[in-house]
C-alpha cells in the first residue's frame, strides 16, 4: 500500500499541531532535551512503520527517527533489547517499543523512565490497555497497539453444514473432529512451538477455564487449580486426538496464519491481523472466512491482551523529543494509519466505532469485545523467566511427556521457584 497525497498532508499538518502542542507541555520526567533519536522495534511484517516516521521526519528534520528493526520474533527482539539495555551508558535504543508484559521487567530493572500520564491522552484510550502500561501505579509506557486473541474460521465450510462458529470448547471440537476431515482439512491449531507464543495460548486456555497463573504483581503462584488443569488439558487431549494437527507444535504467528491462509485449516488462534492478510487478494481463503472471540469451556472464552507499549530509555539522549515522538504515533491520525496500513489493532477506543472503519475492517466490533474482556499475562518483574517456565512444561503436556495434571503441579513448583528468588 501507498501514501496517497492527502494521507500524506494529513500527518505533515497533525505533526505539526503535535509539535506545537507537545512543546507547551512539560518535559518527560528526567530532563529534556530534543534531538535525533533512535526507535527500536520488532519486525515490521506489513512494512508500514516506516512511512508514518517518515512523516514525523519531514516535520522534524532536527529530531529525526532512525527505526532499528530486530527479529520478529518476541523472544529474539526481548533478548536484543535487554542485551542493550544492561549494557548501562545509553545503549542505541532512545525509544523501545516493547510487548506489552515487558513493561514490569524493564521498569523493576530501572532500564526505561517514568512518564507524565497528563502529557497522553490515556483518556481516550481502550481502558484495559492502560493498565499494560503502567508498574507500581506509576506509567512507564504508553500503549501504541493493542490486541486479543481472536478464532478464525472457515466460513464456507460451516454455512455448507449448516452450523454456526463455535460458541465453546465442546463445539470447537467437535467440529475440528468431525467436520474439518470431510473437507481435508486439519481441525484447530494455534502457536504451540516452545516460545511466547504458546504462553499465550496457555494462558488463554487457563484464563478460559476461570483460572490464573500468578497474582499480586507476580509474588504469589496461582496456577495450581482445577481450571489450569482443564484448560492445559483441552490442549493436550486435542494433539493426542488429532484434531490439533502434530504440527501445531511447530508453529508461530506467521507459519500458523500461513496454514490456514493456504487452506490446511478449519479453525486458527491467531490475532486480527492473520485475519487482515488471509482476506488480502491472492489468499487461497479470501473472502471465506470469519472471526468470533475464543470459545471457553462453557461459552466466550478469554484472550490474553496483547499489543505493544513505547518506552523511553532512562539514558535516552533526547528524552523530549522521545515524548513528543510517542505523543505523534499515539495520536488519531496516526493510529488510525496504524490500523489501515499495519493491520494492527489501535489503542484508540474512537476508531472502533467508526463505520468507514468497520466496512473496511469488519472484525473491528469483534475484536473491541475481545479487547474489553482481555487479561493480561501475569505481571512479574522476572516475566521472562516466568514464561520459559510456562513454555517447557506446557509443551511437555502437549507432546504427552508429562499428564496435564502432573504439569500443572510442576509448572506450580518451578514457577514458585521463580517467585521466590
Amino acid at each position: 500500500m501507498r501514501w496517497t497525497h492527502a494521507a500524506g498532508r494529513g500527518l505533515l499538518v497533525l505533526a505539526v499541531v503535535l509539535a506545537g502542542c507537545v512543546s507547551s507541555g512539560a518535559r518527560a520526567d528526567g530532563g529534556g532535551g530534543r534531538g535525533p533519536l533512535t526507535l527500536a522495534t520488532a519486525g515490521d511484517l506489513t512494512g508500514y512503520l516506516g512511512p508514518l516516521l517518515a512523516g514525523w521526519n519531514r516535520a522534524h528534520p532536527a529530531e529525526r527517527v532512525t527505526l532499528v528493526e530486530l527479529p520478529d520474533s518476541a523472544d529474539e527482539t526481548h533478548a536484543q533489547m535487554t542485551t542493550d539495555l544492561r549494557g548501562g551508558d545509553r545503549g542505541r535504543f532512545d525509544v523501545l517499543n516493547i510487548d506489552v508484559n515487558w513493561t514490569s521487567e524493564f521498569a523493576a530493572a530501572g532500564w526505561i523512565r517514568p512518564l507524565p500520564p497528563t502529557r497522553f491522552p490515556l483518556k481516550t484510550f481502550l481502558p484495559p490497555v492502560v493498565d499494560t502500561a503502567t508498574y507500581e501505579g506509576r506509567l512507564y509506557a504508553v500503549p501504541y497497539v493493542t490486541n486479543a486473541g481472536l478464532l478464525l474460521y472457515r466460513r464456507d465450510v460451516l454455512d455448507k453444514e449448516g452450523v454456526p462458529p463455535p460458541r465453546t470448547w465442546a463445539d470447537l471440537e467437535h467440529d475440528a473432529r468431525t467436520i474439518a476431515p470431510k473437507y481435508g482439512l486439519d481441525g484447530y491449531a494455534g502457536q504451540f512451538l516452545p516460545y511466547e507464543g504458546l504462553t499465550v495460548n496457555a494462558a488463554e486456555a487457563v484464563y478460559s477455564a476461570g483460572g490464573s497463573i500468578l497474582g499480586d504483581e507476580g509474588t504469589r503462584v496461582t496456577v495450581n487449580s482445577d481450571a489450569a488443569r482443564e484448560g492445559i488439558g483441552f490442549l493436550a487431549r486435542g494433539v493426542r486426538e488429532g484434531w490439533i494437527p502434530k504440527a501445531a507444535l511447530t508453529y508461530k504467528e506467521e507459519e500458523s496464519k500461513q496454514a490456514f491462509q493456504d487452506g490446511h485449516l478449519l479453525f486458527l488462534r491467531n490475532w486480527p491481523y492473520a485475519y487482515a492478510v488471509a482476506s488480502a487478494k491472492g489468499s487461497k481463503v479470501a473472502g471465506k472466512i470469519g472471526a468470533v472471540t475464543l470459545p471457553g469451556p462453557h461459552g466466550p472464552g478469554t484472550s490474553v491482551l496483547g499489543g505493544s507499549n513505547l518506552a523511553v530509555n532512562t539514558h535516552a539522549r533526547h528524552p523530549d523529543s522521545a515524548a513528543r515522538l510517542i505523543a505523534y504515533l499515539t495520536s488519531e491520525a496516526v493510529q488510525r494509519q496504524v490500523l489501515t496500513r499495519g493491520a494492527l489493532p489501535p489503542v484508540r477506543a474512537a476508531l472502533y466505532q467508526d463505520p468507514d472503519l468497520i466496512r473496511r475492517f469488519p472484525y473491528l466490533p469483534t475484536l473491541r469485545t475481545a479487547v474489553l474482556t482481555a487479561a493480561p499475562r501475569p505481571k512479574s518483574p522476572r516475566y521472562d523467566q516466568v514464561s520459559l517456565v510456562v513454555q517447557a512444561v506446557v509443551h511437555d503436556a502437549l507432546t504427552g511427556r508429562q499428564t496435564p495434571a502432573a504439569a500443572v503441579r510442576r509448572l506450580a513448583r518451578e514457577l514458585d521457584a521463580v517467585a521466590s528468588r
